[in-house]
């Protein structure tokens, strides 16, 4: 049977029609992906700090002002005695066949913690002049994840499935804190007030732990983006990096399921994978090449940082100290330190 004239007019309108349209839509998401119109900051509190290694910084922690250690992959420990303006490689007394990954490093005066992956915690009781190994039980569930010193001779160790354990003999032995573990986390935040929130491993869903709580609450994620990282802000309220290079932030942190509107700063094709405050209040987040944005106004408008801008890494941590020190930590020994505005310091 021969098509009639309109069937085939109209087969051959949508084989012209089809492939044009699929190119103008490729067209305009990736010009969407690209997009580059949010205005440069007219200056950087940002100071690059050569490392001179390939590994990646993972954390950072201070025994006083000036000295303090940098931990990072493929058993990388670096000391700092000018408050982080220049660093060298310590060697740590661990089996050389041992390919350990240092993530998390605290201290409370001269005694410090490190935990490692695989099953590795460290002590140290004179500022990290000498390290001594400890033992931790073969049942204990999960990685080392994040340690935090609590007080003298007092410790808090988090896990890769959300257990969560104290010790008050300088690691001797351990308590748990928690009856049932969270699940496996992609990511693990703790508050100065002892509270936890945990990122399930695949996003999916969120959980938050107080201290006197039994079990973690688990809480359904607010959009269809999954979510990247969590953490606390300095009002004690949770903010959200989710996929789709959204932020979210928690009102007033009463409420865990009460989140903002997504803010997009911008879309560049790349992804944020952490959030902090500088103690002045500015909004940094940090992610996929170089990306590094500022907001002074509580996430309402954005800028980007010329130095993160210029750096060829993905800033995957944001950390502020206490003492005001700040540090964005990126891939294959990229570091920089954070200057206050206000500081008469000299670079």
């Amino acid at each position: 049977m021969t098509k009639s004239i309109p069937q085939a007019l109209n087969q051959a309108i949508n084989s012209i029609l089809k492939p044009l349209l699929s190119c103008v839509l490729v067209l305009l998401l990736t010009t969407a992906c690209v997009t580059t119109g949010l205005a440069t900051a007219p200056s950087s509190p940002w100071v690059p700090v050569p490392l001179n290694i390939s590994s990646n910084p993972l954390d950072v922690a201070f025994t006083d002002s000036q000295h303090g250690f940098l931990v990072g992959s493929n058993r990388l420990v670096m000391e700092t005695n000018d408050g982080g303006n220049s660093w060298v490689e310590r060697a740590i007394n661990l089996p050389a066949e041992e390919n350990f990954r240092l993530i998390s490093v605290d201290f409370l005066g001269d005694e410090g913690w490190i935990a490692g992956q695989p099953g590795l915690l460290l002590h140290s009781d004179d500022a990290g002049q000498n390290w001594t190994r400890l033992l931790l039980d073969t049942k204990l569930p999960g990685d080392p994840y994040l340690i935090n010193a609590i007080g003298p001779n007092k410790a808090e160790l988090a896990t890769t499935v959300g257990a969560i354990y104290r010790s008050s003999d300088s690691g001797k032995s351990w308590q748990a804190e928690v009856s049932d573990a969270a699940g496996a986390v992609r990511d693990l935040r703790r508050s100065p007030d002892g509270s936890y929130v945990s990122v399930s491993g695949l996003g999916n869903f969120f959980s938050t732990w107080s201290p006197g709580d039994q079990v973690w609450q688990p809480h359904n994620r607010v959009s269809s983006q999954r979510v990247q990282t969590m953490g606390f802000q300095p009002s004690g309220a949770l903010w959200m990096v989710t996929r789709g290079a959204q932020l979210r932030f928690n009102p007033d942190g009463s409420n865990p399921e009460e989140w903002s509107k997504p803010v997009i700063p911008i879309t560049n094709g790349y992804g944020y994978l952490d959030m902090a405050w500088d103690p002045n209040g500015t909004i940094w987040t940090g992610g996929g090449n170089g990306t590094l944005l500022s907001s002074i106004d509580g996430g309402s408008h954005w800028q980007r940082d010329g130095v993160g801008t210029a750096t060829p890494s993905n800033f995957t941590r944001l950390l502020f100290l206490e003492d005001g020190k700040g540090f964005a930590l990126g891939e294959r020994g990229t570091l920089l330190r954070w200057v206050s505005p206000a500081s008469t310091e000299i670079l």
